[in-house]
């Protein structure tokens, strides 16, 4: 697929489910493994649910981004951005596992970040990364993000995040000045 072609549109209720099957198929199970986000060998179980995505749409200041190519279009890509108090937060970054390296996670940032600079007139976004996976913090820090020297604790013992395989788990703040 021609990436060039990717547009960009707010999810709406009609979108969660391709969203959650998205999100699993990049970071769970064996089809993660095709691409390099994902969290198989950290966390079973789920990475995200209706529930979650639904509360996403619900709340002001708050939009999962959607990526996609094709015509008719077809979901390759999402960013769940929102706005915390006066800084912008961005979660839920994925692209298929298949299309991974291709330059479509890079035009899916850029596009969050522009929102949340441009619409929502925040100068700063902060994202939460899983204290271990070096390589995707080292790949936030090429894109402009900065270590803050801030972890959040992981929330052992809450499946809505997942099933932890390793008790050394914690999430890095990383935060970058649009």
């Amino acid at each position: 697929m021609n990436q060039e072609a990717l547009t960009f549109r707010a999810a709406t209720a009609a979108d969660i489910d391709a969203i959650v099957a998205l999100a699993e198929s990049a970071y769970r199970g064996d089809s993660g493994r095709r691409g390099w986000t994902t969290e198989s060998d950290l966390l079973g179980g789920r990475r995200t649910g209706p529930d979650e995505i639904e509360d996403f749409l619900r709340k002001p200041r708050s939009m999962v981004l959607l990526g996609e190519l094709g015509d008719p279009p077809a979901l390759v890509a999402c960013a769940h951005i929102a706005a915390h108090d006066e800084v912008g937060y961005l979660g839920l970054f994925t692209v298929d596992p298949t299309l991974q390296g291709a330059g479509i996670g890079k035009r899916v940032l850029e596009e969050a970040e522009r929102i949340v600079r441009d619409d929502w007139r925040l100068s700063t976004i902060e994202m939460t990364v899983i204290n271990v996976r070096e390589e995707l913090i080292q790949y936030y820090l090429r894109r402009g993000f900065r270590r803050t020297g801030k972890f959040l604790p992981f929330p052992y013992g809450d499946a809505r995040f997942g099933l932890p395989k390793r008790d050394d788990l914690s999430f890095e703040v990383l935060e970058k000045t649009l």
